[in-house]
C-alpha cells in the first residue's frame, strides 16, 4: 500500500504516516527505510517524536529501543516487540505491506 512519495523524508529521520488504517512510523537509518507501528507497546508513546540511531528507534518516554529490522524490544525490557512491516521503494513512492489480521 501507498505510505508516501520518497521525498516526504528529504531531511527526516522519522515520518508518521496513516496507511491501511493503522498508524506508522516510517524510518530511515542510512540507506534503509523501515515501517513500524507508531505506538509504542510498553505505554503507548508516540514515536513519530523518538531518534533513531544505529538501526534503532528510541522510544521518546523511557528510551527502550526496537531494533528496526525485526522489532525486537532492547535488553531488559518486559514488553513486546514493535510490530513492523516490509517496505519497499516502487517508482518515487514507499509502499508499505499490511496482512491482513484474520
Amino acid at each position: 500500500m501507498h505510505a508516501c512519495r520518497i521525498g516526504a523524508l528529504d531531511g527526516r529521520a522519522i515520518l508518521p504516516v496513516f496507511v491501511a488504517g493503522r498508524h506508522l512510523v516510517l524510518v530511515r537509518d542510512g540507506d534503509g527505510i523501515f515501517a513500524a507501528e507508531r505506538a509504542c507497546p510498553h505505554e503507548g508513546a508516540d514515536l513519530a517524536l523518538g531518534h533513531c540511531s544505529g538501526g534503532r528507534l528510541f522510544c521518546p518516554r523511557h528510551a527502550a529501543w526496537f531494533a528496526l529490522t525485526d522489532g525486537a524490544v532492547s535488553p531488559g525490557w518486559f514488553f513486546r516487540d514493535l510490530r513492523t512491516y516490509p517496505t519497499r521503494r516502487k517508482g518515487g513512492d514507499i509502499q508499505v505491506r499490511i496482512e491482513s489480521d484474520g
